[in-house]
């Protein structure tokens, strides 16, 4: 049984206790999770992420962006620094992870949007999925992205309601949606949301090293525990667990389209 980690940082310095990332990778494929995306955060993550996907060819591919809350005063300079990177775009298999999050701060919303919106426009000038991260700011999200045409990709870390689901395609298209370890919460509502999201359009993620699902919440997360959102998920539909594993790997590959094509 194969699985697909859509979102993933194992290349943090929270895993530098396991050789920089390298056991935890390890344990992922170990556990049947074969292949993972790690998105950029910000400019000093850039050299450990590829550092460390150097190592695993086979198992990870890379997606290049500037994340909403590392949008600051000086967000013209590093987003330049970003597309230097970014180059034609031969080297990552998406833009990410960028989006809208005005969760702790709204000092720089408007910042956050042009940005989102340069690196929306910059997927579909390169034919690249955009990985999404937004909290808090949904409505933002969608306007930027209603003045982009042609965007593709997913809103990962998604723990909205129908009403969201219904919103996202109305508004921007027919998106993916990751679905990480907030779908095994106790008191999470997400569940509620699968059917209305279908099996076809859900990619699995963990989001390491956050969110990590039940039994592991409140400790730092890895992609080795992938199978347990995938459990959770084939539990809410009635499916089997290769089910799901073999229909989520398959959305993510196409979603990814440029990834591990050896």
């Amino acid at each position: 049984m194969e699985f697909f980690d859509t979102h993933t940082h194992l290349y943090l310095p929270e895993f530098e206790d396991v050789e920089s990332g390298r056991g935890a990778v390890d344990r992922a494929v170990d556990a049947g999770v074969t292949k993972m995306i790690f998105p950029n955060v910000d400019l000093t993550s850039v050299e450990p992420m590829l550092a460390l996907a150097a190592k695993y060819k086979a198992n990870i591919a890379t997606a290049m962006g500037l994340h909403p809350t590392e949008v600051k005063d000086d967000w013209c300079e590093v987003m330049s620094r970003i597309d230097e990177y970014i180059g034609d775009g031969s080297t990552y298999v998406a833009i990410g992870e960028v989006g809208m999050d005005l969760y702790w701060d709204k000092t720089f919303v408007d910042e956050q949007m042009q940005v989102f919106e340069h690196q929306a426009a910059r997927s579909v000038e390169l034919d690249l999925p955009l990985i999404i991260h937004c909290r808090d700011g949904l409505g933002q999200a969608l306007e930027v992205l209603e003045g982009v045409r042609g965007v593709r990709g997913v809103f990962h870390s998604f723990g909205g309601t129908e009403q969201d689901v219904d919103d996202i395609r109305r508004r921007a298209g027919d998106f993916y949606f990751g679905v990480n370890g907030i779908v095994t919460f106790k008191n999470s509502k997400l569940r509620q949301t699968l059917p209305a999201i279908g099996l076809e359009r859900i990619v699995l993620e963990t989001d390491s090293p956050y969110l990590a699902p039940v039994p592991h919440r409140g400790k730092r997360n890895e992609s080795s525990y992938l199978p347990l959102i995938g459990a959770c998920v084939a539990d809410s539909f009635g499916f089997d667990l290769k089910t799901v594993a073999s229909a989520t790997t398959a959305n993510a590959s196409r979603l990814f389209d440029r990834a591990f094509c050896y």
